[in-house]
């Protein structure tokens, strides 16, 4: 059974480590510093450990259960993060009915041929097939009020928090040779390395970050910042081969292009934020604001990680 696979219990204890010394650290500063301004640097760490904690819990659940758990756990994710994203961008009555079909109907749907290993359709189902019924199901109502701006609006997010999302929990779909069994490390490997690498490059710009890379976008993204959390978020990568099919060179170059997809991923959404006249996509994550804002990463590196790892790595 997956939850006995040695690799994934040494993931796991180092993350559980890393999660207790911050925790130490977190409690050892609140203690001990002083100013106003830096209390609350420090209280907003401590809050992302907290939160940190929670997560890591649910997520460990779910790898203990099977593909099935992750399947679970991600459909419900995509749930959250495609209502925090709805509830930014305007919609009308005659979208309702619409929308209706994304959350009960497509969302479920796709995630069920994830279950069953349908890939044929389950890479077309949204692309193609929701794609052409979006619109049309708007259409029906006669409402043409801003039609077009509101269609892309909900196709998109369709396709950010549902169909990217999806392509994380699929990992565990894919029969790679000489690797049976272990798909749920690989899920593991991926959530780690594109948080990490988030992480670092928010420690890295901290530290040393002076550049900014597009400050009317994210003030905090820094060049020093990118350059080094990706760095050493590749580094881990190619540190961690010995869990995943890579040898160790592969590794490190499948995980600079996930965390460079993830950046992508943080800018993107921090433009739409920005757009929208907001900090957060919400509050459901205390320290890290809502659900698309810990997934962001996720959302563009799944799909490219997928996809690489199915191209070059099964049969």
């Amino acid at each position: 059974m997956q939850f006995l696979d040695n690799d994934l219990k040494l993931l796991f204890g180092g993350i559980l480590a890393i999660l207790l010394v911050s925790s130490v650290i977190g409690a050892v500063l609140h203690s001990t510093v002083k100013t106003d301004s830096a209390k609350a640097v420090i209280a907003n760490l401590n809050a992302r450990i907290r939160a940190w904690w929670v997560m890591c819990v649910v997520f460990t659940i779910a790898l203990l259960t099977g593909g099935l758990g992750s399947i679970v756990l991600f459909g419900f994710t995509s749930f959250f993060a495609l209502r925090e994203f709805i509830t930014l961008t305007p919609t009308r009555r005659g979208d309702h009915r619409t929308l209706f079909w994304l959350f009960f109907v497509i969302l479920p749907l796709q995630y069920y041929l994830v279950a069953i290993s349908w890939y044929g359709m389950f890479t077309i189902l949204i692309p193609v097939y929701a794609f052409l019924f979006v619109p049309t199901r708007s259409a029906v109502t006669g409402d043409t009020d801003n039609f077009l701006e509101r269609t892309a609006k909900i196709q998109w997010g369709l396709m950010i928090c549902v169909y990217c999302v999806s392509h994380a929990p699929a990992l565990m779909m894919l029969d790679i040779p000489g690797y049976d069994g272990q798909n749920a490390t690989l899920l593991l490997y991926f959530v780690l390395i594109v948080q990490l690498s988030d992480v670092l490059q928010y420690t890295c710009g901290k530290l040393l970050g002076k550049r900014k890379i597009a400050p009317h976008v994210s003030p905090n993204k820094t060049w020093e910042g990118f350059v080094g959390g990706i760095t050493l978020a590749t580094g881990i990568g190619a540190a961690l081969h010995f869990a995943t099919p890579f040898t160790a060179w592969e590794s490190a170059g499948i995980a600079l292009v996930i965390n460079l997809m993830g950046f992508a991923g943080g800018l993107t959404m921090s433009a739409i934020k920005r757009d929208r006249g907001i900090k957060d996509f919400g509050t459901m994550i205390e320290g890290h604001g809502g659900v698309m804002d810990r997934i962001d990463s996720i959302c563009f590196g799944a799909p490219v990680f997928f996809h690489i790892v199915r191209f070059y790595y099964t049969d």
